[in-house]
């Protein structure tokens, strides 16, 4: 069933210029907020575009689309969606594996540019407890 399978979400970021060090403080303290508080969060990493100083990238593992669910309704995670709007000019998501409907659905209304690579016949997930 779709949804139930740990996926990989990257989102793209373009951060305004003048304003990287203020983002690096709002990416930082959502990181540490979603360490404390989403164990469905396998991954979540922030890193630099090493062509552009002005893009960053996350990548995020999570456990399932329940795990995306919780991220996306947890405070710490809403306050960053705020500010980046103030300090960013963009931000796209692609997501790799399987999604359930409802995140396909939460992310479209939340208004934000999606590319979903489906998953194929070729490939493998290891069943373990992730928790």
């Amino acid at each position: 069933m779709a949804g139930e399978d740990p996926f990989v979400l990257i989102a793209r970021v373009r951060v305004k210029e003048g304003m990287v060090d203020q983002y690096l403080e709002i990416a930082d303290e959502a990181d540490k907020a979603v360490e404390a508080s989403e164990p469905g969060m396998l991954f979540h990493n922030f890193d630099s575009d090493p062509d552009d100083p002005l893009v960053f990238c996350w990548t995020e593992v999570y456990q399932n689309s329940e795990a995306l669910l919780a991220h996306v309704a947890n405070p710490p995670v809403g306050t960053y969606v705020e500010k980046h709007a103030e300090l960013a000019d963009d931000l796209s998501l692609e997501i790799y594996g399987d999604i359930s409907q409802e995140v396909t659905d939460t992310i479209a209304e939340m208004g934000v540019p999606m590319k979903h690579f489906q998953r194929t016949r070729v490939g493998y997930i290891r069943h373990q407890n992730f928790s």
